[in-house]
């Protein structure tokens, strides 16, 4: 069976959440890449005994605290790396599991920093969620969790917008939930054509 690998990713504030949802609901079985990660780091995960070796006061209640990882990282930047070098190989195995007992001719991959890691080439195509980058900057400091200029420094670690779309092979533009829903469902009867040929 001819399967297709289709990418989400796009930048904090976009709607990526909200548009894999829309994929969901067009019965296409969606990994996300993040809730893995919580899931990892949830007592019981297969990150917590690794990580807690690593970085022992991350540890709380059995379960890895993410606050306390950043201040790790805060603290020796060096951090980073070892937390990704235990932790991307155990999303990536995860990845796998889902993709092996998946048997869907369409799978959604969510990945918000596909581009700027190698998981893009594992994708048929790419969809980017984009907005203008005023409607972007609205949306986060909306929801209070962060402030400007936490906001300005998760932009500059990821890749920018324009770069996205032009490496894209849809950018679906979520200023509407109305448009955002007609473009993922144009997406799909495309993906389901080029299948229907394969």
């Amino acid at each position: 069976m001819t399967r297709y690998i289709l990418g989400l990713t796009g930048g904090i504030g976009m709607g990526k959440s909200t548009t894999a949802q829309m994929f969901a609901a067009e019965g296409v079985p969606v990994w996300d890449a993040d809730s893995t990660v919580h899931r990892l780091y949830s007592a019981g995960g297969a990150a917590v005994a690794p990580l807690s070796q690593a970085f022992p006061e991350a540890l709380v209640d059995g379960a890895i605290d993410r606050g306390r990882l950043k201040a790790c990282i805060a603290a020796d930047p060096a951090a980073l790396k070892r937390i990704e070098s235990i932790v991307h190989p155990l999303v990536g195995q995860d990845r796998v599991d889902f993709l092996a007992r998946t048997d869907a001719d369409i799978v959604l991959l969510d990945i918000p920093l596909l581009f700027e890691g190698t998981s893009a080439s594992l994708c048929d195509g790419v969809a980017v969620v984009s907005v203008p980058a005023d409607v972007q900057r609205a949306r986060v400091l909306a929801r209070g969790t962060m402030t400007a200029a936490d906001l300005d420094r998760i932009l500059a670690n990821q890749m920018p917008d324009a770069e996205k779309r032009a490496r894209a092979t849809w950018v679906i533009d979520t200023s509407t939930l109305d448009g955002a829903r007609a473009k993922v469902r144009a997406i799909l009867s495309q993906i389901r054509e080029t299948l229907s040929h394969a």
